[in-house]
């Protein structure tokens, strides 16, 4: 082999490899916002579920007897939930890439209402529960308010009866 072909098949070799790795940027570039897109509604599909689940368990709690006490174990990926005491209603929020429901409208699924808005690529959503006519929500007893945000680890969370005239329900998180 003469000197000149040795060099040919090495420049030959780094321009099949830069060509691959531009093919591979490409493809990830157009793959990449839709993989993000799919875990997002997966995980607002998972939030939705948690909500009902913790609805069901303070209506269940509010119809028990005083000092009635749940734990519910749960996870938050992405997005934060807001228990606003002061205004007896919980609210989840998250920045996502998945279009859940029409933009600028509300919609109504059970006891939650969610509103989708658009910012640019992104579409936050905000799921509400609101107990304002039927219950006294309270953060460890009382009206403050207090902002969960994603966690790796399950949030543990206690939904208790305390009573009294008000239909008071006392959350407490661990």
């Amino acid at each position: 082999m003469k000197k000149g072909e040795k060099g040919q098949v090495w420049v030959e070799t780094v321009t099949y490899t830069l060509i691959a790795l531009v093919l591979i940027g490409l493809v990830l570039s157009f793959a990449k916002p839709k993989i993000e897109e799919l875990q997002d509604k997966s995980i607002t599909e998972q939030s939705i579920q948690m909500l009902k689940e913790v609805d069901l368990v303070i209506k269940e709690v509010g119809e028990g007897v005083t000092g009635n006490t749940r734990k519910i174990e749960t996870n938050l990926k992405k997005g934060s939930i807001k228990i606003d005491a002061a205004n007896d209603t919980i609210i989840f929020e998250m920045k996502s890439r998945y279009l859940y429901s029409q933009p600028k409208q509300e919609y109504q699924e059970g006891a939650l209402t969610i509103y989708t808005s658009e910012d640019g690529k992104y579409y936050p959503i905000t799921i509400t529960l609101n107990y304002s006519k039927n219950y006294n929500i309270t953060y460890n007893s009382l009206e403050n308010q207090k902002i969960i945000s994603k966690s790796s680890t399950p949030y543990e969370v206690f939904i208790s009866k305390k009573g009294g005239t008000s239909n008071q329900i006392n959350i407490e998180i661990n």
